[in-house]
């Protein structure tokens, strides 16, 4: 089994894994972080939006040797755990921008890094393209 060794949420993580073994996997099952969710089992979704290196990805698409050394962000990590809200977590928050609430850590993920990229000026063609579109890592 490899071993890999990554930054979540500030933190280093080691582990041996399965070479099967996807981002998302790691990070419910050996690490307890729950936010990030399977929705589709087909990378349709974006319930399982995570930012590796900075950038939003797919954690259902990604293995986790495949980003060996990473820094990874989940949704536990986008705000301090004893201080505010991210202001999108907020912004989320303050409007509504949920339904059920189970991607919309996902959703809140991507919105974080479209706002990364693109500034806050944003349109609806802009927004539609850029959320539907997370990364994907190749090797």
């Amino acid at each position: 089994m490899p071993a890999v060794a990554l930054t979540v949420n500030g933190k280093p993580v080691t582990g041996d894994v399965d070479p099967r073994t996807l981002l998302v996997q790691f990070l419910r099952e050996n690490l307890r972080l729950t936010g990030t969710h399977v929705g589709c089992d087909t990378s349709q979704c974006g319930a399982c939006v995570v930012h590796v290196d900075g950038k939003a990805v797919k954690a259902c698409t990604v293995f986790v040797w495949q980003i060996d050394g990473a820094n990874i962000t989940t949704i536990e990590g986008l705000a301090d755990p004893n201080g505010p809200l991210h202001p999108m977590q907020e912004a989320f928050r303050e409007h509504h921008g949920l339904q059920c609430g189970y991607c919309t850590p996902g959703m809140i993920m991507t919105a974080v890094d479209m706002v990364n990229r693109k500034g806050h000026d944003l349109d609806d063609p802009t927004i539609a393209i850029s959320a539907a579109a997370p990364a994907t890592i190749t090797s």
